[in-house]
């Protein structure tokens, strides 16, 4: 049998190439989709007992100076997240808060203008540009952020149950489904942080079955990398100190919550607020439209409704008006960021395959 010719060998790699991005092409087109469908069938639910009038109304006589507060303590909580961030790099790179400060808020923006949450890679490719950090790794200690928020939102519900028999069933279903989601999770980052041999000893394995030769390689590094985003949870010390970061996030949001819901004419106790901030923001786990629309009202409007026992218009206007006020202050700020960093639009579609490319060749240092 005759060798494979350099050219045929390149028009194969070109074919592969070609192959690999209509892949990706076709996926992103149906995550986006899947996306417009389930915000559209949330937004159905949220306002399918709209009455318009009485909504407007409502809207119009909100006192909207308790906005500001709620703004300003929001941004407490998101220079929690920064330092919980800055907490979890220290391994790799010490990174001022001054300089993560705008790459968070960069991300978040993303989170609110891209579907997918693509706002976690953006910050990830704009700390490795700046900082050079693998955004591998980066992107590991965004998954560990993201275990224990959800860990929190989980801990907030199961703080209101007790106080509230109306919650309904699906929502209690819910809970205990991602209680064991999470906490299985945590249990395999926590083993796979503590024994990162033993871990790459399972990948390879699983590699040798399931991974095409050419890209074991490159996947082997992306894994090592990986690892290494893990070290923070090796030891229980900074396990803690993650953990009660994230309760001061969260607890800062529910504290605008409450703040926005002096805008309005009706009271629910901090617990039912703790409980709406749980549930609306583990249903914004779900693929959305950017900006989790219909996936943080409906649910937010449904809690003060079934469970505060809220007015339907009243919560419905509290719940859109609170979903833009945590929406807009974060966007503008992270556009404003992302001007001044001198990044162009285009580098979020750059972002959005870094991941993938920043491996191809294995640098000596992660």
């Amino acid at each position: 049998m005759s060798p494979i010719s350099p050219a045929r060998s390149v028009d194969l790699n070109g074919l592969r190439t070609l192959a690999e991005s209509f892949r990706r092409l076709v996926l992103k087109r149906l995550l986006f989709w899947v996306g417009i469908l389930v915000s559209v069938f949330f937004l159905n639910v949220a306002l399918r007992e709209l009455r318009l009038q009485e909504f407007w109304h409502v809207v119009r006589s909100a006192r909207y100076i308790w906005i500001v507060p709620g703004v300003l303590v929001y941004f407490f909580g998101v220079w929690a997240r920064t330092w919980r961030w800055h907490y979890m790099l220290r391994p790799f790179k010490i990174v001022s808060l001054r300089r993560l400060f705008p790459v968070v808020c960069i991300g978040y923006a993303g989170n609110n203008i891209y579907p997918a949450r693509a706002g976690e890679v953006i910050r990830s490719y704009v700390l490795k540009k700046n900082d050079d950090i693998a955004m591998s790794t980066s992107l590991a200690t965004v998954f560990v952020e993201r275990l224990f928020d959800g860990l929190v939102m989980l801990m907030f519900v199961f703080l209101a149950l007790p106080f509230t028999t109306t919650i309904p069933l699906r929502y209690r279903t819910l809970v205990i489904g991602l209680s064991m989601l999470f906490g299985v999770a945590l249990v395999v980052f926590m083993v796979v942080a503590a024994r990162p041999q033993r871990a790459m000893s399972v990948y390879h394995w699983l590699a040798g079955h399931l991974v095409p030769r050419p890209f074991r390689p490159r996947f082997a590094d992306i894994m090592e990398r990986f690892l290494l985003g893990l070290a923070s949870l090796r030891s229980g010390r900074d396990v803690l100190m993650i953990f009660v970061t994230s309760v001061v996030v969260w607890l800062a949001e529910t504290v605008k919550y409450w703040f926005v819901m002096h805008a309005f004419d009706f009271e629910v106790s901090f617990l039912i607020l703790m409980l709406m901030n749980g549930i609306v923001n583990l249903f914004t786990t779900l693929p959305a439209a950017p900006g989790y629309v219909g996936t943080f009202d409906a649910p937010g409007i449904e809690i003060l409704d079934v469970v505060g026992g809220v007015n339907r218009q009243i919560a419905t206007a509290y719940t859109l008006v609170l979903h833009v006020a945590l929406w807009l202050p974060i966007t503008l700020l992270g556009i404003w960021y992302f001007y001044r960093s001198r990044l162009r639009w285009s580098d979020f579609e750059v972002a959005a395959r870094a991941a993938e490319l920043e491996t191809t060749a294995r640098p000596a240092d992660a």
